[in-house]
């Protein structure tokens, strides 16, 4: 299976990485970003919101436990959203064993933002299991971000991640059981 895979660094070593650069990711988080954005000589660019943490907590208070789905969509959704609109694909590495809301995952899916800009979505790894990443990962000596080491399963925002209140589900330690998704693989309702 990964003597077949291609990885889009191999065909476009300069292909554009974005973070999503909350202000609220654990400090492993970062320091495996600058890591692997060195080794790997990525071309990333830090997608940061238009507020800093203290602006926004000085403005809203602590939305990550008042109101999570709009920390999520000042923090992620709309920085996520305003870059990928300048590209016409949209390279995630989403899988549909990750969560029941992703089990209809499309390998190749049109994603209209809110801006009404479609870009091509893809997911190409959509069927691979836990155990084909884990896999891929040793296959090609690819470092795991040391989170996974102590039991996270998930791993988004420090103050919205916790380790699995459920063995299986892999993501019951994102937002406390309060929401499934942070919003930026959902697509708007379109108008009617």
């Amino acid at each position: 299976m990964f003597s077949s895979s291609i990885w889009a660094r191999e065909l476009w070593p300069d292909i554009p990485v974005l973070f999503l650069d909350t202000g609220y990711h654990f400090p492993e988080t970062y320091a495996y970003r600058d890591r692997i954005a060195v080794d790997w000589k990525l071309n990333l660019t830090n997608l940061l919101p238009t507020r800093t943490v203290t602006e926004q907590e000085l403005e809203h208070g602590l939305l990550y436990q008042t109101a999570p789905d709009r920390c999520c969509a000042l923090r992620k959704v709309e920085p996520l959203f305003s870059a990928v609109g300048n590209y016409r694909i949209w390279l995630t590495g989403l899988r549909r064993e990750q969560a029941r809301s992703r089990a209809a995952l499309e390998e190749i899916a049109d994603f209209t933002l809110p801006s009404g800009i479609t870009v091509r979505k893809l997911s190409p790894f959509a069927d691979w299991t836990t155990r084909d990443i884990w896999q891929a990962c040793v296959f090609y000596d690819i470092p795991l971000l040391p989170l996974y080491d102590v039991g996270y399963t998930s791993i988004g925002c420090k103050p919205c991640t916790s380790i699995p209140t459920d063995p299986n589900d892999p993501r019951s330690g994102r937002w406390a059981g309060r929401k499934v998704e942070c919003g930026i693989h959902i697509q708007a309702a379109p108008n009617r």
